[in-house]
């Protein structure tokens, strides 16, 4: 996912789905290496619809010392982020039944997005979502993937 999305240093991020806050941490070293100027620096949203998760990603985070270059926001992830929207990328890290619209809205053009979509017992496929200056998307399957499922508005109702 982190080849397909192309970050770059300066880039603000969304990730949908927390869990342990390690990918966050992966995403922050890019977008926002600790070896530049830190006005240079992008930032990653993190949003965790569950709450135990998000606080557990939120200290580990802070042990890491990596909350000047992630947030950890308890919320519905299919929904986005709107606060600080758009984001030049947006990856999600649980398989959606289709790709959100919010997060397509809140994707800046010229941005990628990275989703897995597919059942919830069958095939999924992680999908890059790339939006035009424009704002016309192109969206193109990537591989095979099995992801857990999206929760929320947006995502599976039964999980």
């Amino acid at each position: 996912m982190n080849e397909a999305l192309r970050f770059e240093v300066g880039h603000r991020v969304l990730e949908v789905g927390a869990g342990s806050g390690y990918h966050a941490a992966l995403v922050a070293e890019i977008v926002a290496p600790s070896d530049v100027d830190s006005k240079l620096w992008g930032h990653v949203y993190t949003v965790e619809i569950v709450p135990a998760l998000a606080v557990s990603a939120r200290r580990s985070l802070e042990k890491a010392g990596y909350l000047n270059r992630v947030s950890v926001i308890n919320a519905d992830g299919s929904q986005g982020y709107q606060k600080e929207a758009p984001y030049d990328r947006i990856f999600v890290t649980a398989a959606a039944p289709d790709v959100p619209e919010p997060l397509i809205e809140q994707l800046k053009p010229g941005g990628i997005m990275a989703i897995p979509v597919g059942g919830q017992y069958l095939y999924q496929e992680l999908l890059l979502v790339e939006k035009s200056a424009t704002g016309k998307t192109v969206t193109k399957s990537v591989c095979g993937v099995a992801f857990v499922l999206l929760r929320g508005k947006y995502g599976w109702k039964e999980v």
